[in-house]
């Protein structure tokens, strides 16, 4: 994997300027799904479809699932910032910080 250059926008900077690359995989069957800007502290909860780098799933559909089909999120539009996002079911997603 090459060296991925985070985004540095007006929403990293709302967020303390704090980022992280995650991968996200599967709880249930361990599939990879995608890469992760997560920007901020605390969980997450939600994942913008802006900050998700090369993904494994099809991210167009109204609905996140994995290859094995194992729904982990629906596709909302997040009221305060006017932003396309899927929010993610409690538990449904598997998250590893990558060395960037």
């Amino acid at each position: 994997m090459t060296k991925m250059k985070l985004k540095n926008d007006r929403y990293k900077k709302n967020r303390g300027g704090y980022s992280r690359l995650l991968k996200i995989d599967c709880q249930k069957c361990g599939s990879p799904i995608c890469l992760y800007q997560k920007d901020g502290p605390g969980n997450l909860r939600r994942m913008y479809i802006d900050r998700i780098n090369e993904p494994k799933v099809p991210i167009s559909r109204k609905d996140l699932s994995c290859p094995e089909g194992h729904l982990l999120g629906a596709r909302i539009i997040y009221e305060k910032e006017n932003r396309p996002a899927f929010r993610l079911f409690v538990d449904s997603v598997i998250k590893k910080i990558i060395k960037n």
